[in-house]
C-alpha cells in the first residue's frame, strides 16, 4: 500500500494506491499518517480509493480506526471514489451507516466546505444512510 497526500481548499485528500491490507507496515503507514494530520490540527480529510486493488476486513479496520480518531477529535472524514469491490464490503457490512461516499473527490471536498451541507447529491450513486440511502438507522423495519 502506498499513500499520498494533497490538499485541496483546505481539505486534505488521501489517495490510497494498491491493496488496502492490515498487517504492521501498513497499519503503522496509515496510522502514521492520520496521527500526523491531526497533529497538525487537519481535521477534514477525504480518502480516495479509486487506486486501491481491494482491502481485506483490517483494511477496512483501518478506515474505521481512522473515521473515529478524526471524529473525536472534532474533524470528518469521508470516502470518495470508493471501488465496487470496497462499496460491496462496506454494504454488506453496514458500514455505509458510518462512513459517507461521493463519486468525485471535488464532491466530497464541496461538502467538507459546506457547499452542500447535510444534502446528498441525488445523482451520487453511493448514498449515506443517515442522509437517504437504503438503511435507515433507528427505524424498525418489522414494525406493522
Amino acid at each position: 500500500m502506498k499513500l499520498t497526500q494533497k490538499e485541496m481548499h483546505g481539505v486534505t485528500v488521501i489517495e490510497v494506491h494498491g491493496k488496502l491490507i492490515g498487517g504492521p507496515d501498513n497499519s503503522d503507514l496509515f496510522h502514521d499518517c492520520i496521527d500526523s494530520l491531526l497533529e497538525d490540527g487537519k481535521k477534514r480529510i477525504v480518502v480516495d480509493l479509486h487506486r486501491t486493488l481491494w482491502a481485506n476486513s483490517q483494511g477496512i479496520g483501518l478506515l474505521i480506526g481512522a473515521h473515529n480518531k478524526i471524529e473525536n477529535a472534532g474533524g470528518d472524514l469521508v470516502l470518495a471514489r470508493v471501488i465496487d469491490r470496497i462499496h460491496d464490503i462496506l454494504t454488506v457490512t453496514r458500514l455505509l451507516l458510518i462512513f459517507m461516499t461521493f463519486e468525485s473527490v471535488e464532491e466530497a471536498v464541496g461538502y467538507m466546505l459546506g457547499e452542500k451541507k447535510g444534502e446528498r447529491d441525488t445523482h451520487s450513486k453511493h448514498k449515506h444512510p443517515r442522509f437517504g440511502g437504503p438503511f435507515q438507522a433507528g427505524l424498525d423495519h418489522n414494525a406493522g
